[in-house]
């Protein structure tokens, strides 16, 4: 139920417009520097895996918590004290001595940017509510947009030899003076907890599975490029250390773009034509890399990917309300749940994969999810019927 003192505010969708971008700087920030932690603490790849592991643990356990804490006290109330803490364990990050003490910390940081995520996301919800105007998928193009954003500002400071805490220090003062213009321009919206009747599980089809697959296939790549693509273009492409980023800043400059004009393209073609070609892009990019493991090749093929990426998720997720034999909150729910583990088992069985035989083995594996997910996009009732 909305609280009888909020009213709205002009400067409320600048607000969680920065709020987006803030927390995706603070992941991106960390996604830079990856493979320069790795080395630094002498990380295998199957070691890596294993920490890669342990974030999205974290935001997977806080997942019922942040839906308790948020209807509550209210999105505001998380996003003024856990935006703290997020950027906090970004420091942290930088400053921990051993795999071990690396290992704590990602745990941690899972947990403080999964309740970010859900806040700012119920936040901007909750804004449109206000405004009555479609803003949510802006949103998400402002954390990609940090997502390149971070890229660059890794690049520059990798090329000027900043070291990787000194990096998170800089990133810490922007996003907390990020946080402290937007707190005050937040809506003060608390819901009434509905109980829920029905489990998730009570609700399955096959409809329902086969949408959160295709979610877990592309987000399994998704995850793959997001954690993996530094260290590929350091160990396989071979390119000096002030250049690895590239892959990543490739990846997420395409992703950017794909979301910023996403709306008008399924529009035009429909879902399952856009899933088609989302498929078969990122293969076909995976497959790129794999066999041209050229510095110019892999920009291009990561590029490609992120294209393909950019659109997948977005078109599950809108369709997942047509799908009428459950209420909407419980098949978004089931789906997401689904799709999310891609992001969970993606990352760390790139590195088991790459300790026993090769990273290329790896993106190889990967490239076929590209196409199961073309594949079954093509089956699915639910993608014919739908634009």
């Amino acid at each position: 139920m909305m609280n009888e003192r909020d009213s709205f505010n002009a400067k409320m969708p600048t607000a969680c417009f920065l709020l987006f971008f803030a927390h995706g700087l603070v992941f991106s920030s960390w996604a830079s520097r990856i493979p320069i932690i790795k080395n630094t603490l002498s990380i295998s790849e199957a070691e890596l895996g294993t920490l890669l592991l342990l974030m999205p643990i974290g935001q997977l356990s806080t997942m019922v918590l942040a839906g308790k804490l948020i209807s509550i006290y209210g999105s505001t109330w998380v996003i003024k004290r856990c935006f703290l803490l997020y950027s906090f364990f970004l420091l942290l990050i930088g400053l921990a001595p051993s795999y071990w003490a690396l290992a704590v910390v990602l745990f941690f940081f899972g947990v403080s940017g999964n309740l970010c995520n859900i806040a700012i996301n119920t936040q901007a919800i909750e804004i449109e509510s206000l405004t009555k105007r479609t803003l949510l998928s802006s949103y998400h193009g402002a954390w990609c947009f940090a997502g390149l954003t971070g890229a660059v500002v890794g690049l520059l400071l990798i090329n000027i030899h900043v070291g990787t805490f000194y990096h998170f220090v800089i990133i810490f003062i922007l996003v907390i003076m990020l946080w402290w213009y937007s707190k005050r321009n937040l809506t003060h919206i608390i819901h009434k907890a509905e109980p829920q009747t029905r489990s998730i599980f009570k609700s399955f089809n096959p409809t329902l599975f086969g949408l959160g697959i295709i979610g877990f296939l592309s987000m399994a790549i998704e995850g793959a490029m997001f954690d993996w693509s530094g260290v590929y273009f350091q160990t396989i492409v071979k390119v000096p250390e002030n250049l690895v980023i590239l892959g990543y800043t490739s990846f997420i400059l395409m992703m950017t773009l794909g979301r910023f004009i996403g709306n008008r393209i399924i529009e035009k073609y429909g879902k399952r034509i856009v899933l088609q070609c989302c498929g078969l892009l990122m293969s076909g990019g995976l497959f790129l890399s794999v066999f041209f493991p050229e510095l110019w090749i892999c920009v291009i093929a990561f590029m490609i990917i992120g294209l393909g990426s950019s659109l997948s998720v977005p078109s599950v997720y809108s369709t997942v309300g047509k799908v009428s034999t459950v209420a909407p909150s419980i098949a978004l729910s089931f789906v997401s749940s689904i799709s999310f583990l891609g992001f969970l088992i993606g990352p760390p069985l790139i590195g088991y994969i790459a300790e026993s035989f090769d990273l290329r083995y790896s993106y190889a594996l990967f490239a076929c999810f590209g196409i199961l997910l073309a594949v079954m996009a093509g089956q699915m009732k639910v993608f014919r019927n739908s634009n």
